[in-house]
């Protein structure tokens, strides 16, 4: 298995890597396709007056940028302040559904973002939440480092080690394809698991290494396309993890996604 231990902003994934800038200098799509006036463009988007070393991780279909994004005291304050804000899902929302069962999540979790969004998976419908400050605090500090403007966020709350992520991919039809996710994590370092779609279960049509990470406290995560086409990702059990970790996925749903499907019925 590759693994990789990112502990603090300077570590480098191998030796002949050098710190990289936002890993989208270019204009979003979005952007482009919008005509913003001066006055009214967000200073999210004005180049980040002191850019974050970019880390590239890279494998067979796996593209990811990995950063620090925040230092350890602003961590700190954000997590407490997640810890005050955030109100968690319960019921139907805290459940999922496997080839037809339904299970309780093993975690805590919750949707917040633009009005009326909605975000499907595993059976399960969440609407979005409207955004708290910290929330949105964390959404343009990852904007300002990425030059992608999000207007969702999965929020998954692991009490300790005990709570876990099983193996899935990010790549349900209502999210942009051209726009990557982007992982903050906050609280304990815990393993990140890739493992590529054809290399996965007893029958495994070929041999590909998994990719491990270890995602520090206040760091990004850039899962670029074409990942979640050809990995899989998990974060497993690790029992000797006894602190809390808060892990926030930002991502682009298409706004006019539902009204595409009603039109094409």
């Amino acid at each position: 298995m590759d693994q990789f231990l990112f502990q603090g902003q300077n570590k480098r994934l191998c030796s002949n890597d050098v710190p990289r800038r936002s890993p989208r200098k270019k204009k979003t799509k979005m952007e482009e396709h919008e005509s913003i006036k001066e006055e009214d463009k967000d200073p999210s988007f004005e180049e980040f007056s002191h850019p974050i070393p970019w880390q590239k991780i890279e494998a067979e279909g796996l593209d990811c940028d990995y950063a620090l994004l925040f230092l350890k005291e602003e961590a700190d304050d954000l997590f407490r302040q997640l810890e005050e804000e955030v109100v968690y899902s319960t019921g139907e929302e805290a459940k999922v559904q496997v080839f037809g069962k339904v299970y309780n999540i093993p975690r805590k979790q919750a949707t917040y973002g633009n009005a009326g969004l909605t975000y499907t998976y595993s059976g399960v419908t969440c609407l979005a939440c409207p955004w708290t400050p910290t929330l949105e605090y964390i959404r343009n500090a990852v904007t300002r480092a990425t030059g992608q403007k999000f207007n969702f966020v999965l929020i998954n709350r692991y009490k300790d080690g005990q709570d876990h992520m099983g193996e899935h991919r990010d790549d349900e039809k209502e999210l942009d394809p051209s726009c990557p996710i982007a992982s903050v994590s906050l609280g304990a370092a815990r393993d990140f698991i890739f493992r590529h779609r054809d290399a996965r279960g007893k029958r495994t049509s070929r041999q590909i290494d998994p990719v491990n990470l270890k995602l520090a406290h206040g760091s990004l995560l850039l899962m670029n396309p074409p990942t979640n086409t050809f990995w899989y990702h998990s974060l497993p059990v690790r029992k000797k993890v006894l602190s809390p970790r808060i892990n926030l996925t930002f991502r682009r749903i298409l706004v006019d996604f539902r009204k595409t499907i009603k039109q094409n019925h």
